[in-house]
């Protein structure tokens, strides 16, 4: 797909899912913030509702250009691949996406749009990769997966970080998030889905590093985690068992500029042994129940996907996540924090992705890509302007 024929498609981006409580939260800041002469709209199966939402936010935006809409079905493949030959990128929030992704990527993926999501479900991007990196790469699509709160700011928290540190030697890093957020129902339905694929995701995690292979004459790897009191940050650490750290060390996998010998560990950050322990036998217990039918689909009924907090309840959530690296005889600290991690946030990053992808000058790459890789300092200015903060405590 050459450059002029993506140009002259009618949309810069389409919102598909935007009838959905995240995607609602999308449209309402690609409203707001979408540059002058950029097109958009909103995509979903229903008209009803998608003019619904074009209603609201010409009734908060009246001045601001009204997205088109477009419709558009996950069980109907051609509805998606019209879609994906109308715009030059698509973002989805239609999770979850081992259940529902699939036919939106191969349709990007012949179409040669980029696509962005919200997964946080390794299994779906590394079969992502098998199936279709290859098929992107011939037809110009980028695929960049979680671009939320999985993975952004891991992923460019490292890239910051190592920004940091002395060029040209050994980098061990270790992330400690912290959020008194409220999760999504989504996030929680694919979380159980997770856990009940443990063993085929572990499969499809082998198949993908067999084909992937390794970085020539670097070495990246996963550090060993354990839960245990740290002293430079004081707080008490219990391994966190996220898509994080498979995005940050894919991504310094592909960037030399993280050294010749790479290390990351990633841990929640917690105040009290008692917390911990409590944490790690809550996620233990969940994990366990999942892989019985009756009690997954009871957990399953207590949250509806579509569920969401309140605004009030997001203006009070908030995160942080602490990296602390060791390279060449130094310790760097930085961090990153920004508010309400599930929604606010998660929206401003993936609409920011989505704008980098559409209107940025980025490096001319396809295929299966984290952000770091696809766009680097770009997506880090825009979510800094977007309200995330990356700062350095101490080098």
């Amino acid at each position: 797909m050459s450059a002029a024929e993506k140009a002259a498609r009618p949309f810069d981006l389409v919102v598909y899912g935007a009838t959905g409580f995240t995607g609602g939260l999308v449209a309402d800041y690609l409203m707001r913030t979408m540059p002058e002469g950029g097109s958009w709209a909103l995509a979903g199966r229903s008209r009803e509702k998608l003019d619904a939402v074009a209603a609201r936010l010409a009734e908060a935006r009246p001045d601001a250009p009204a997205p088109g809409i477009v419709l558009a079905d996950t069980e109907n493949p051609a509805s998606l691949e019209a879609m994906a030959r109308q715009t030059r990128v698509v973002l989805t929030t239609v999770g979850p996406y081992l259940e529902y992704g699939e036919p939106l990527v191969a349709a990007c993926v012949a179409a040669g749009t980029d696509y962005v999501d919200l997964t946080g479900e390794p299994e779906f991007v590394d079969r992502m990769y098998l199936e279709y990196h290859e098929a992107a790469v011939a037809s110009g699509a980028r695929l960049v997966h979680a671009c939320g709160f999985d993975s952004i700011p891991h992923d460019l928290g490292v890239y910051y970080t190592m920004k940091q540190v002395p060029e040209g030697v050994p980098v061990a890093v270790y992330g400690a998030v912290h959020s008194n957020a409220q999760f999504s129902g989504g996030t929680f339905h694919s979380a159980i889905g997770q856990f009940a694929r443990l063993r085929e995701a572990g499969a499809t995690a082998r198949e993908r590093r067999k084909q992937e292979g390794r970085p020539e004459g670097r070495r990246v790897k996963a550090a060993p985690t354990k839960p245990h009191h740290d002293a430079t940050l004081n707080r008490w650490l219990v391994p966190l068992p996220t898509i994080d750290p498979q995005i940050v060390l894919r991504s310094a996998a592909a960037l030399e500029s993280y050294g010749p010998d790479f290390s990351y560990a990633h841990y929640a950050s917690v105040g009290s042994p008692v917390t911990a322990t409590v944490g790690m036998v809550g996620v233990g217990a969940i994990a366990a129940g999942s892989r019985v039918p009756f009690l997954r689909s009871q957990m399953l009924k207590r949250i509806d996907r579509g569920q969401g907090p309140s605004e009030s309840r997001r203006a009070r959530s908030s995160f942080t996540v602490t990296f602390v690296a060791i390279a060449g005889g130094r310790k760097i600290i930085t961090r990153v924090s920004g508010g309400d991690p599930g929604y606010t946030e998660t929206s401003m990053m993936i609409a920011e992705s989505a704008m980098c992808l559409a209107f940025d000058d980025l490096p001319p790459l396809a295929g299966q890509l984290t952000t770091a890789r696809a766009m680097g300092d770009a997506l880090l200015e825009r979510v800094e302007r977007g309200g995330l903060t990356f700062e350095v405590l101490s080098a």
